[in-house]
């Protein structure tokens, strides 16, 4: 979300597969508290000479493969999950230093019939062969194969990684990481804590259908228990009075969040793994794929505070931080800086605009129109996969054939040019629009002032006309796409190609 909280807004209209979520249609959210004078950084330092380039080269070994188990969410049910690394509990995390390179090595172990994979690296800004695209920027990782990626991530923050085939059930069945690059601190906080936000479709004998008619031609179709790593409202041990950094990470295919801290005070550090001065937090909504970095001040001593969200009928505790250990002193809640992003600030005066508009097909429009009739739970039909379409960007919907099937890129952009999207929603529903290979500086909305910041996931309510602009400084063919993943897979991407 990127309103100040003091202004009016209209609610997002969710259809009636976003209800267990969303509440009610049409419920407006709270929304963020703008910057406050108390806090003393305005501005964010630069990175310290010699941060980076050179490092270390760290190298990690990947089995994705299936096996049958349980999270602790899944309330003693088995499935049959797949995970990039059995060693490490759900979710696996990478941790780098500015500077580091990254060589991962992938086998697919996914059985042959189920799955060719590729790993999407989201968020960072990386050469595209290294982007992880099945067809656009590689052939797809056949069952039995490997194949390794190689990249030196430029910016530090918060990511994640992901496939991008099949993805509906791939991250329905928990084959998702997180990659942290460190390296962005001012000052040590007193904690550092991954909660990674994640439904599960959970039935009594194991997974329902992960992918629904009803859900990719409305808001999705979501998950029957709540989980934050995998953990159905845990308790996270902090230390009591510390000023402790929160990652939060919505890895969720469809769930529209509306986060708050309850119980202590938390200001936003960074979106999408990009600084920002600090403000205090009241609310902020994360689309899928969004990070939001927070810093807390810890509850003291066996007390706790609620990590909450605030877009249902009543907040719904997420997570529990519970205060422990020697109480620590740190005064007046002014939370430390992260530094400056070095990512390229586009010229707005001289940037090309060009407009995209997100739309329903003719399709789409008849299966809103049936949503009603369907039964709850319908698994989505083979055709919906590979030829029918419920949804466009500028028109043209790219029916997932596998990605094989190449479309026209959506645009052409000159390298180092800077560029304005108009993003237009024309749809009833919310969309997190995502950019490959590039991180957008929010500009302008027709809803409201925004809180300017980097972002490479941006959330474009029903009838919003939002702005974004960027540097395109990155060559190669860039996938920009919903990350509400059933409105991906039934046609709601496309690319650009920078040259």
């Amino acid at each position: 979300m990127r309103k100040p909280a003091m202004l009016t807004r209209r609610g997002f209209t969710f259809g009636f597969g976003a209800l267990a979520g969303a509440g009610a249609i049409g419920l407006a959210a709270p929304r963020v508290i703008g910057r406050a004078a108390a806090y003393s950084a305005t501005e964010l330092p630069a990175r310290p000479a010699g941060a980076g380039p050179e490092g270390r080269t760290v190298e990690v070994a990947f089995d994705a493969a299936p096996y049958r188990g349980t999270l602790p969410a899944f309330g003693g049910v088995e499935a049959d999950l797949w995970s990039f690394d059995r060693a490490q509990p759900f979710p696996p995390v990478i941790r780098l230093r500015i500077g580091d390179t990254l060589v991962a090595r992938v086998r697919n172990r996914i059985p042959v019939g189920q799955e060719e994979l590729t790993i999407h690296w989201h968020g960072i800004r990386l050469p595209n062969a290294e982007d992880g695209v099945p067809y656009l920027t590689q052939p797809p990782i056949a069952p039995g194969a490997d194949y390794t990626y190689r990249f030196t991530p430029p910016d530090t923050g918060t990511y994640w990684f992901h496939t991008h085939c099949n993805t509906v059930e791939s991250i329905g069945r928990g084959l998702v990481g997180i990659l942290i690059v460190e390296g962005d601190e001012t000052r040590p906080y007193d904690g550092d804590h991954l909660l990674v936000l994640k439904d599960w479709r959970i039935g009594p004998d194991g997974f329902l259908p992960f992918m629904t008619d009803e859900g990719a031609a409305t808001s999705g179709t979501f998950g029957t228990v709540r989980a934050v790593n995998g953990v159905t409202n845990p308790e996270i041990a902090v230390a009591a009075g510390g000023d402790v950094r929160l990652r939060i990470v919505n890895v969720d295919p469809t769930r529209v969040p509306d986060i708050g801290v309850e119980g202590a005070e938390a200001a936003v550090i960074a979106v999408d793994g990009a600084g920002i001065p600090p403000f205090p937090l009241k609310s902020w909504r994360m689309g899928p794929a969004m990070r939001l970095d927070l810093v807390v001040r810890a509850p003291k001593p066996g007390e706790v505070a609620r990590i909450v969200d605030y877009f249902a009928p009543q907040p719904v505790e997420l997570a529990r931080l519970v205060g422990t250990g020697p109480m620590l002193e740190r005064g007046a809640f002014d939370p430390a800086p992260l530094v400056k992003p070095v990512i390229p600030e586009p010229n707005l005066a001289d940037a090309v605009r060009l407009p995209f508009v997100f739309s329903a097909t003719a399709a789409g429009r008849a299966a809103v129109d049936a949503v009603g009739d369907l039964p709850e739970g319908v698994p989505i039909g083979p055709l919906c996969l590979t030829e029918r379409t419920f949804w466009a960007i500028n028109k043209a919907p790219w029916p997932n054939k596998g990605h094989a099937v190449l479309p026209p890129p959506l645009a052409v952009l000159e390298r180092g040019r800077s560029y304005v999207f108009e993003l237009r929603n024309v749809t009833p529903r919310i969309h997190p629009i995502h950019i490959h290979g590039h991180t957008f500086r929010v500009v302008k909305s027709n809803d409201g002032p925004v809180v300017p910041h980097f972002a490479d996931t941006v959330l474009v309510a029903p009838k919003e006309r939002l702005e974004v602009a960027f540097v395109a400084d990155n060559p190669g063919d860039w996938m920009f796409h919903c990350h509400i993943i059933e409105h991906q897979e039934t046609g709601m991407m496309g690319y650009v190609k920078v040259a």
